[in-house]
Protein backbone atom coordinates (compact mmCIF):
# COMPACT_ATOMS: atom_id res chain seq x y z
CA UNK A 1 0.00 0.00 0.00
CA UNK A 2 1.28 3.45 -0.95
CA UNK A 3 0.86 6.56 1.22
CA UNK A 4 1.98 10.06 0.32
CA UNK A 5 2.55 10.91 3.97
CA UNK A 6 2.96 8.98 7.21
CA UNK A 7 2.24 11.07 10.30
CA UNK A 8 3.88 9.71 13.46
CA UNK A 9 3.69 10.90 17.05
CA UNK A 10 7.19 11.53 18.33
CA UNK A 11 6.59 9.43 21.44
CA UNK A 12 6.07 6.22 19.46
CA UNK A 13 8.55 6.85 16.62
CA UNK A 14 10.86 4.07 17.87
CA UNK A 15 8.10 1.67 18.87
CA UNK A 16 8.42 -1.89 17.60
CA UNK A 17 4.93 -1.71 16.10
CA UNK A 18 5.72 1.58 14.34
CA UNK A 19 8.85 0.14 12.76
CA UNK A 20 6.95 -2.98 11.76
CA UNK A 21 4.30 -0.95 9.91
CA UNK A 22 6.85 1.29 8.20
CA UNK A 23 8.64 -1.79 6.90
CA UNK A 24 5.45 -2.95 5.18
CA UNK A 25 4.37 0.20 3.34
CA UNK A 26 5.59 2.52 0.63
CA UNK A 27 5.44 6.19 1.52
CA UNK A 28 6.60 9.59 0.40
CA UNK A 29 7.67 11.19 3.64
CA UNK A 30 7.37 10.97 7.40
CA UNK A 31 5.90 13.95 9.24
CA UNK A 32 6.30 14.04 13.01
CA UNK A 33 3.71 15.50 15.37
CA UNK A 34 3.24 15.72 19.14
CA UNK A 35 -0.31 14.37 19.13
CA UNK A 36 -2.37 12.79 16.38
CA UNK A 37 -5.19 15.24 17.06
CA UNK A 38 -3.13 17.93 15.31
CA UNK A 39 -3.64 16.02 12.05
CA UNK A 40 -6.85 14.08 12.59
CA UNK A 41 -9.15 16.55 14.34
CA UNK A 42 -9.00 19.88 12.44
CA UNK A 43 -12.38 20.79 10.97
CA UNK A 44 -11.14 22.31 7.72
CA UNK A 45 -10.75 18.89 6.06
CA UNK A 46 -12.74 17.33 3.24
CA UNK A 47 -13.58 13.74 4.14
CA UNK A 48 -14.64 12.81 0.61
CA UNK A 49 -11.47 14.13 -1.02
CA UNK A 50 -9.22 12.49 1.60
CA UNK A 51 -11.08 9.20 1.12
CA UNK A 52 -9.76 9.03 -2.44
CA UNK A 53 -6.15 8.91 -1.26
CA UNK A 54 -5.86 8.68 2.52
CA UNK A 55 -2.65 9.00 4.47
CA UNK A 56 -1.81 7.00 7.59
CA UNK A 57 -1.28 8.27 11.13
CA UNK A 58 0.57 6.21 13.74
CA UNK A 59 -0.20 7.19 17.30
CA UNK A 60 -0.62 6.22 20.94
CA UNK A 61 -4.12 5.84 22.36
CA UNK A 62 -4.34 7.74 25.62
CA UNK A 63 -7.05 8.18 28.24
CA UNK A 64 -10.02 5.87 27.69
CA UNK A 65 -9.11 2.74 25.74
CA UNK A 66 -12.04 0.45 26.53
CA UNK A 67 -15.73 1.47 26.52
CA UNK A 68 -18.94 -0.15 27.69
CA UNK A 69 -21.40 -0.98 24.93
CA UNK A 70 -24.95 0.41 25.08
CA UNK A 71 -26.90 -1.51 27.71
CA UNK A 72 -29.19 -3.25 25.24
CA UNK A 73 -26.33 -4.43 23.01
CA UNK A 74 -25.33 -8.03 23.65
CA UNK A 75 -24.88 -11.38 21.92
CA UNK A 76 -25.64 -13.29 25.09
CA UNK A 77 -22.96 -12.09 27.49
CA UNK A 78 -23.47 -10.53 30.91
CA UNK A 79 -21.03 -7.68 30.31
CA UNK A 80 -20.00 -6.11 27.03
CA UNK A 81 -17.22 -3.72 26.03
CA UNK A 82 -15.72 -2.39 22.82
CA UNK A 83 -12.41 -0.91 21.73
CA UNK A 84 -10.77 0.39 18.58
CA UNK A 85 -7.17 -0.25 17.59
CA UNK A 86 -7.78 1.84 14.47
CA UNK A 87 -10.07 4.64 13.28
CA UNK A 88 -11.46 4.76 9.74
CA UNK A 89 -11.96 2.04 7.18
CA UNK A 90 -10.55 1.00 3.81
CA UNK A 91 -14.10 0.53 2.52
CA UNK A 92 -16.50 3.30 1.50
CA UNK A 93 -20.00 2.28 2.57
CA UNK A 94 -22.38 5.15 1.94
CA UNK A 95 -24.22 4.53 5.23
CA UNK A 96 -21.06 4.46 7.39
CA UNK A 97 -21.32 6.63 10.51
CA UNK A 98 -17.55 7.24 10.58
CA UNK A 99 -17.82 9.88 7.86
CA UNK A 100 -20.20 11.77 10.12
CA UNK A 101 -18.14 11.23 13.27
CA UNK A 102 -14.66 12.14 12.01
CA UNK A 103 -13.33 15.16 10.14
CA UNK A 104 -10.53 13.15 8.58
CA UNK A 105 -10.60 10.07 6.34
CA UNK A 106 -6.95 9.26 7.07
CA UNK A 107 -6.24 5.89 8.67
CA UNK A 108 -5.37 6.32 12.33
CA UNK A 109 -3.60 3.30 13.84
CA UNK A 110 -2.87 3.04 17.55
CA UNK A 111 0.31 1.06 18.12
CA UNK A 112 0.37 0.76 21.93
CA UNK A 113 -1.25 -2.67 22.11
CA UNK A 114 0.30 -3.40 25.52
CA UNK A 115 -1.81 -0.62 27.05
CA UNK A 116 -4.94 -2.18 25.61
CA UNK A 117 -3.96 -5.55 27.06
CA UNK A 118 -3.47 -4.03 30.52
CA UNK A 119 -6.90 -2.36 30.49
CA UNK A 120 -8.66 -5.45 29.16
CA UNK A 121 -6.93 -7.65 31.75
CA UNK A 122 -8.11 -5.33 34.54
CA UNK A 123 -11.72 -5.70 33.39
CA UNK A 124 -11.42 -9.46 33.06
CA UNK A 125 -9.79 -9.87 36.48
CA UNK A 126 -12.50 -7.83 38.21
CA UNK A 127 -15.30 -9.80 36.53
CA UNK A 128 -14.24 -13.38 37.12
CA UNK A 129 -17.84 -14.47 37.75
CA UNK A 130 -19.16 -12.99 34.50
CA UNK A 131 -18.82 -13.99 30.89
CA UNK A 132 -17.55 -10.89 29.11
CA UNK A 133 -17.39 -9.95 25.45
CA UNK A 134 -15.11 -7.36 23.89
CA UNK A 135 -16.06 -6.08 20.44
CA UNK A 136 -13.61 -4.79 17.84
CA UNK A 137 -14.22 -3.52 14.33
CA UNK A 138 -16.79 -0.77 14.85
CA UNK A 139 -14.53 2.20 14.05
CA UNK A 140 -12.59 0.28 11.42
CA UNK A 141 -12.58 -3.16 9.81
CA UNK A 142 -10.69 -5.60 12.03
CA UNK A 143 -9.23 -7.73 9.24
CA UNK A 144 -8.91 -5.49 6.18
CA UNK A 145 -5.52 -3.97 7.12
CA UNK A 146 -4.31 -6.76 9.35
CA UNK A 147 -1.19 -7.24 7.24
CA UNK A 148 -0.13 -3.81 8.54
CA UNK A 149 -1.55 -3.78 12.06
CA UNK A 150 -1.03 -7.43 13.07
CA UNK A 151 -4.23 -7.06 15.06
CA UNK A 152 -5.19 -10.74 14.77
CA UNK A 153 -1.78 -12.05 15.81
CA UNK A 154 -1.66 -9.88 18.89
CA UNK A 155 -5.24 -10.01 20.12
CA UNK A 156 -6.08 -13.64 19.35
CA UNK A 157 -2.97 -14.66 21.26
CA UNK A 158 -3.93 -12.43 24.18
CA UNK A 159 -7.56 -13.57 24.46
CA UNK A 160 -6.69 -17.26 24.13
CA UNK A 161 -5.27 -17.07 27.67
CA UNK A 162 -8.67 -16.39 29.23
CA UNK A 163 -11.69 -18.60 29.72
CA UNK A 164 -14.41 -16.10 30.62
CA UNK A 165 -13.51 -13.33 28.12
CA UNK A 166 -14.52 -13.41 24.45
CA UNK A 167 -13.45 -11.27 21.51
CA UNK A 168 -15.71 -10.51 18.56
CA UNK A 169 -13.78 -9.55 15.44
CA UNK A 170 -16.20 -7.67 13.16
CA UNK A 171 -15.35 -7.52 9.45
CA UNK A 172 -16.41 -7.46 5.82
CA UNK A 173 -12.93 -8.49 4.68
CA UNK A 174 -11.97 -11.83 3.16
CA UNK A 175 -8.41 -11.46 4.46
CA UNK A 176 -8.72 -14.58 6.61
CA UNK A 177 -5.21 -16.09 6.30
CA UNK A 178 -3.97 -14.47 9.56
CA UNK A 179 -6.53 -16.54 11.47
CA UNK A 180 -5.20 -19.80 10.14
CA UNK A 181 -1.83 -19.32 11.79
CA UNK A 182 -3.56 -20.18 15.06
CA UNK A 183 -5.34 -23.13 16.54
CA UNK A 184 -9.04 -22.13 16.66
CA UNK A 185 -9.91 -20.51 19.96
CA UNK A 186 -13.39 -21.02 21.39
CA UNK A 187 -13.47 -17.51 22.83
CA UNK A 188 -12.92 -15.78 19.48
CA UNK A 189 -15.94 -14.96 17.28
CA UNK A 190 -15.38 -13.95 13.65
CA UNK A 191 -18.47 -11.92 12.80
CA UNK A 192 -19.32 -10.89 9.25
CA UNK A 193 -21.45 -7.90 8.30
CA UNK A 194 -23.36 -9.23 5.34
CA UNK A 195 -26.14 -8.17 2.96
CA UNK A 196 -27.59 -9.37 -0.36
CA UNK A 197 -25.47 -8.56 -3.41
CA UNK A 198 -27.83 -5.83 -4.65
CA UNK A 199 -27.47 -3.99 -1.32
CA UNK A 200 -23.69 -4.41 -1.40
CA UNK A 201 -23.54 -2.96 -4.92
CA UNK A 202 -25.72 -0.01 -3.96
CA UNK A 203 -24.30 0.93 -0.56
CA UNK A 204 -21.02 -0.90 0.18
CA UNK A 205 -18.41 0.40 -2.23
CA UNK A 206 -15.02 -1.36 -2.36
CA UNK A 207 -16.19 -4.26 -0.16
CA UNK A 208 -15.95 -7.96 -1.08
CA UNK A 209 -19.09 -9.29 -2.73
CA UNK A 210 -21.63 -11.55 -1.03
CA UNK A 211 -20.27 -14.84 -2.37
CA UNK A 212 -16.70 -14.01 -1.31
CA UNK A 213 -17.84 -13.21 2.22
CA UNK A 214 -19.93 -16.37 2.41
CA UNK A 215 -17.03 -18.50 1.15
CA UNK A 216 -14.76 -16.90 3.75
CA UNK A 217 -17.28 -17.69 6.48
CA UNK A 218 -17.47 -21.30 5.36
CA UNK A 219 -13.67 -21.69 5.38
CA UNK A 220 -13.42 -20.10 8.82
CA UNK A 221 -16.13 -22.36 10.19
CA UNK A 222 -14.58 -25.48 8.66
CA UNK A 223 -11.30 -24.61 10.38
CA UNK A 224 -13.12 -24.74 13.72
CA UNK A 225 -13.63 -21.06 14.54
CA UNK A 226 -16.81 -19.54 15.94
CA UNK A 227 -18.63 -17.42 13.37
CA UNK A 228 -21.30 -14.78 13.70
CA UNK A 229 -23.71 -13.31 11.16
CA UNK A 230 -24.39 -9.57 11.39
CA UNK A 231 -27.35 -8.38 9.34
CA UNK A 232 -26.55 -4.89 10.45
CA UNK A 233 -27.65 -2.60 8.99
CA UNK A 234 -30.48 -4.42 7.27
CA UNK A 235 -32.26 -2.73 4.36
CA UNK A 236 -35.24 -5.01 3.94
CA UNK A 237 -38.46 -3.70 2.43
CA UNK A 238 -41.53 -4.96 0.64
CA UNK A 239 -39.70 -4.61 -2.67
CA UNK A 240 -36.69 -6.75 -1.77
CA UNK A 241 -38.25 -9.06 0.85
CA UNK A 242 -37.99 -12.13 -1.40
CA UNK A 243 -34.36 -11.34 -2.23
CA UNK A 244 -33.54 -11.29 1.48
CA UNK A 245 -35.25 -14.66 1.98
CA UNK A 246 -33.32 -16.23 -0.91
CA UNK A 247 -30.21 -14.65 0.60
CA UNK A 248 -30.91 -16.47 3.90
CA UNK A 249 -31.46 -19.78 2.13
CA UNK A 250 -28.12 -19.41 0.37
CA UNK A 251 -26.27 -18.64 3.62
CA UNK A 252 -27.76 -21.41 5.72
CA UNK A 253 -27.46 -24.03 2.98
CA UNK A 254 -23.71 -23.44 2.91
CA UNK A 255 -22.93 -23.10 6.63
CA UNK A 256 -23.37 -25.53 9.52
CA UNK A 257 -26.28 -23.81 11.29
CA UNK A 258 -25.75 -25.69 14.54
CA UNK A 259 -22.26 -24.22 14.91
CA UNK A 260 -23.14 -20.56 14.32
CA UNK A 261 -22.35 -18.64 17.49
CA UNK A 262 -24.82 -15.76 17.09
CA UNK A 263 -26.92 -13.76 14.66
CA UNK A 264 -27.74 -10.07 15.03
CA UNK A 265 -30.23 -7.90 13.17
CA UNK A 266 -29.87 -4.14 13.31
CA UNK A 267 -31.67 -1.32 11.56
CA UNK A 268 -29.85 1.65 10.12
CA UNK A 269 -29.39 4.20 12.88
CA UNK A 270 -27.43 7.40 12.98
CA UNK A 271 -27.09 10.34 15.39
CA UNK A 272 -28.74 13.34 13.76
CA UNK A 273 -25.59 15.44 13.91
CA UNK A 274 -23.68 12.76 11.96
CA UNK A 275 -26.49 12.39 9.43
CA UNK A 276 -26.57 16.11 8.67
CA UNK A 277 -22.83 16.11 8.11
CA UNK A 278 -22.98 13.10 5.78
CA UNK A 279 -25.80 14.57 3.71
CA UNK A 280 -23.68 17.68 3.31
CA UNK A 281 -20.67 15.78 1.98
CA UNK A 282 -22.72 13.16 0.08
CA UNK A 283 -25.67 15.14 -1.33
CA UNK A 284 -26.14 12.51 -4.05
CA UNK A 285 -27.18 10.04 -1.35
CA UNK A 286 -29.52 12.33 0.58
CA UNK A 287 -32.63 10.57 -0.76
CA UNK A 288 -31.36 7.19 0.45
CA UNK A 289 -30.51 8.56 3.89
CA UNK A 290 -33.99 10.03 4.24
CA UNK A 291 -35.47 6.63 3.45
CA UNK A 292 -33.04 4.85 5.79
CA UNK A 293 -34.22 6.68 8.88
CA UNK A 294 -37.94 6.35 8.24
CA UNK A 295 -39.52 4.22 10.94
CA UNK A 296 -42.72 2.76 9.63
CA UNK A 297 -44.94 -0.20 10.36
CA UNK A 298 -44.05 -1.89 7.07
CA UNK A 299 -40.35 -1.95 7.94
CA UNK A 300 -41.04 -3.48 11.35
CA UNK A 301 -43.22 -6.14 9.73
CA UNK A 302 -40.50 -6.98 7.21
CA UNK A 303 -37.86 -7.30 9.93
CA UNK A 304 -40.13 -9.53 12.04
CA UNK A 305 -40.71 -11.70 8.99
CA UNK A 306 -36.95 -11.84 8.37
CA UNK A 307 -36.39 -12.77 12.03
CA UNK A 308 -38.96 -15.58 11.87
CA UNK A 309 -37.23 -17.01 8.80
CA UNK A 310 -33.86 -17.06 10.56
CA UNK A 311 -35.54 -19.07 13.34
CA UNK A 312 -36.06 -21.85 10.80
CA UNK A 313 -32.31 -22.34 10.73
CA UNK A 314 -30.89 -21.03 14.01
CA UNK A 315 -32.03 -21.45 17.62
CA UNK A 316 -33.84 -18.27 18.68
CA UNK A 317 -31.57 -18.00 21.75
CA UNK A 318 -28.75 -17.17 19.33
CA UNK A 319 -30.65 -14.38 17.53
CA UNK A 320 -30.43 -10.81 18.81
CA UNK A 321 -32.31 -7.78 17.50
CA UNK A 322 -30.32 -4.69 18.42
Amino acid sequence: MKFNNVYIEREILKSFYTKNILDKINYGKIILCDKYTEVFNPKNQNFRIQKMNPNIILAKKRKKLIFKTPEDYTIGFEKNFYFSHMLNCVYDCSYCFLQGMFNSANYLVFVNYEDYFKEIAKIINTNTNNRICFFSGYDCDSLALDYLTNFVTNFVDFFSRYQNAFLEIRTKSVNIKPLFKFKPSKNIIIAYSINPQSVIEKFEEKTPNFEKRLNALKKIQEKGWNIGLRFDPIFISKKNKNEYLIFLERIFSKLDCSLIHSVTIGKFRMPEVFLKKIIKIRPEDSFNFTNFIKKDIEEEMMIKHFYSNIEKYVNKNKIFYN
